[in-house]
C-alpha cells in the first residue's frame, strides 16, 4: 500500500502536471470503484478542473475548481494513478505487475482525458481502491478520523508523548493505527523501528524516554528522507524525467529477511505483528 511518502509524491507530480485543466470526459470502467452517486460523479467532474491536490495521512484530495467539491481517491494495496501525455508517463502507487506501460488496460477502472489530450488513469489490480465525490462536509467525516500528520508543527516530542501515555500494545501496532498518526505503514514503520534500535513487538509501557525520543526522531527522518527519494517503488515504472522511487535502495530491513544486517553480523528476522510481515535485526532492536 502507498504511504506518506508515495502518496505525497503523487500528489507534488500531479499539482505540476492536472491543475486547471479543463476535464472533457471521465470514462467509468468499473463502476464499483466509484463510491458515491456514480452519474453524479461523472456530471461533477465534466467541464470542472482540478484548483489543487493535497494529501491528508494516505487520502488524495482534489480540489474542483466550481461547486465546493472534493475528489478524494484512497489507492488501498495496489492503486495507482499514471498520468499520460503522447508518451511520457508519471506512475504513483503500488502495482503488482511490472512494466505495463499501455493504457488503459485491464487494471485500468477509471480515465479522465483534459482538454489537452493527456489522460489520468486509475489502476488497480485487486480493485480494493476507492473514489468518491464529498461536498466540506464529507470532506471533515473522511478526515476527522485521521491522526496527526507526523511532518506538521503539531507533531512534536511532547504530543508524541501524550499520545504513548497509558498505551499497552505493541509499537508497531500503534504507529500502524492511522487514528494516532496518519500515512505511516508496513515499510516506513519497519525502518523507523529499525534506525529507533527498537524490537517492533515492545510494549508501549516498556518502552525508556530515550526509546520514545529515538523513536520520534526515526519517524520525521525516515519519512524525510523517503518523500526526498520520490518513497519507495518495487516495480519499474519511471516518470517523464526518467525517475523511480529511489528508497528502495535504503531499505535496511523491509524485505531484507534472511540477509545480514547493515548494522550488525546478524540475519534479519521476518515475524507477523497486527497481521502484516514485519522484519527486524534481533540483534540491534531491543
Amino acid at each position: 500500500m502507498p504511504e506518506l511518502p508515495e502518496v505525497e509524491t503523487i500528489v507534488n507530480d500531479l499539482n505540476k502536471k492536472i491543475v486547471g485543466k479543463k476535464i472533457t470526459k471521465v470514462d467509468l470502467r468499473l463502476k464499483r470503484i466509484v463510491k458515491s452517486d456514480q452519474d453524479q460523479f461523472i456530471k461533477t467532474l465534466v467541464g470542472n478542473s482540478f484548483q489543487k491536490i493535497k494529501r491528508r495521512g494516505k487520502l488524495i484530495i482534489f480540489e474542483l475548481n466550481c461547486g465546493d467539491q472534493f475528489l478524494l481517491v484512497h489507492l488501498r494495496m495496489t492503486g495507482q494513478l499514471i498520468y499520460q501525455k503522447n508518451k511520457k508517463i508519471i506512475a504513483g502507487g503500488h502495482s503488482e505487475k511490472k512494466n505495463v506501460f499501455s493504457f488503459p488496460n485491464k487494471y485500468t477502472h477509471v480515465v479522465f482525458l483534459f482538454q489537452d489530450k493527456s489522460q489520468l488513469f486509475f489502476n488497480d489490480q485487486r480493485q480494493f481502491g476507492v473514489l468518491k465525490i464529498v461536498d466540506k462536509k464529507g470532506l471533515k467525516k473522511e478526515t476527522i478520523k485521521l491522526g496527526v500528520e507526523p511532518l506538521s508543527r503539531d507533531f512534536d516530542f511532547d504530543y508524541f508523548k501524550e499520545l504513548l501515555a497509558g498505551k499497552k500494545t505493541n509499537i508497531k501496532s500503534f504507529l500502524l493505527n492511522q487514528k494516532y498518526i496518519s500515512g505511516i505503514g508496513n515499510i516506513y514503520a519497519d525502518e523507523i523501528l529499525f534506525m529507533a534500535k527498537v524490537r517492533p513487538l515492545r510494549k508501549i509501557d516498556s518502552l525508556s524516554i530515550k526509546d520514545k525520543e529515538n523513536i520520534f526522531k526515526a519517524i520525521k527522518k525516515i519519512l524525510k528522507q523517503a518523500i526526498k527519494y520520490r518513497g519507495t517503488t518495487f516495480n519499474d515504472y519511471l516518470d517523464a524525467e526518467g525517475n523511480i522511487g529511489g528508497f528502495i535502495k535504503k531499505l535496511k530491513v523491509y524485505k531484507r529477511e534472511g540477509l545480514k544486517c547493515k548494522r550488525c553480523d546478524c540475519s534479519i528476522k521476518k515475524t507477523k505483528v497486527a497481521g502484516r510481515g514485519t522484519r527486524y535485526c534481533p540483534k540491534c532492536q531491543k
